[in-house]
């Protein structure tokens, strides 16, 4: 669960959640998640319902942002909260001990609330300024992201401006795997450009194992 593909409605991109999905997971995305903030639960249960089929396609993990009785109803592999949505214990008593929770974190402290709570990885950032998502807080850059890998024991997927200039600095700083969104739904040419960071991510591993 190395690279994430974050789907969300984009005016720029000239790709639907779907059709994005589908580019990153022939490129080598390795978990899809399902980011809408606003469409009707209409609209969210249809598109998650669409990704569900497309990523069980690919023997790909489906996480659902938020929305846990959405998770729930197409049977996702789990879901992912941010500080304002249902709670890590409240979505664990939901899903249950079988399903992958995510939960969002910006600093040592809430990364060390999420992970008590008992969350299966942590979304930590924004590690770079970025224009998909109105964040309330300064990225914190790699060396925030590497203060709290250090206090943390789940795995750390990396958020916010990530893209193939900055990749091997996060993963360097101690991301175990990276989320992106306008470096994928923004680019010329979407397959191109997963190609590359899954290429990236790939040869920075095989790179640590050899010197391990």
């Amino acid at each position: 669960m190395s690279f994430y593909v974050i789907t969300q409605n984009i005016s720029s991109s000239r790709l639907s959640q779907v059709e994005l999905a589908h580019s990153a997971l022939k490129g080598g995305a390795t978990v899809i998640q399902l980011r809408e903030k606003e469409a009707s639960s209409e609209v969210l249960l249809k598109t998650a319902r669409e990704l569900k089929e497309l990523t069980a396609r690919f023997d790909v993990p489906l996480i659902i942002n938020d929305h846990v009785q959405i998770a729930l109803e197409i049977d996702a592999a789990g879901v992912h909260v941010g500080d304002e949505d249902i709670s890590v214990k409240e979505a664990r008593t939901l899903l249950g001990e079988k399903k992958i929770i995510g939960a969002s974190c910006t600093d040592v402290r809430s990364a060390l609330v999420a992970w008590d709570a008992g969350a299966d990885y942590l979304g930590v950032g924004p590690i770079y300024q970025t224009g998909t998502k109105r964040c309330k807080v300064a990225p914190i850059g790699p060396s925030g992201l590497f203060e709290i890998k250090k206090r943390v024991g789940v795995p750390i997927i990396a958020i916010g401006g990530i893209n193939e200039s900055n990749l091997k600095e996060v993963l360097l700083s101690g991301a175990d795997g990276v989320a992106v969104i306008s470096a994928i739904s923004e680019a010329p040419d979407v397959d191109m450009a997963v190609a590359r960071i899954a290429k990236l991510i790939k040869e920075f591993k095989e790179d640590k194992n050899n010197e391990s």
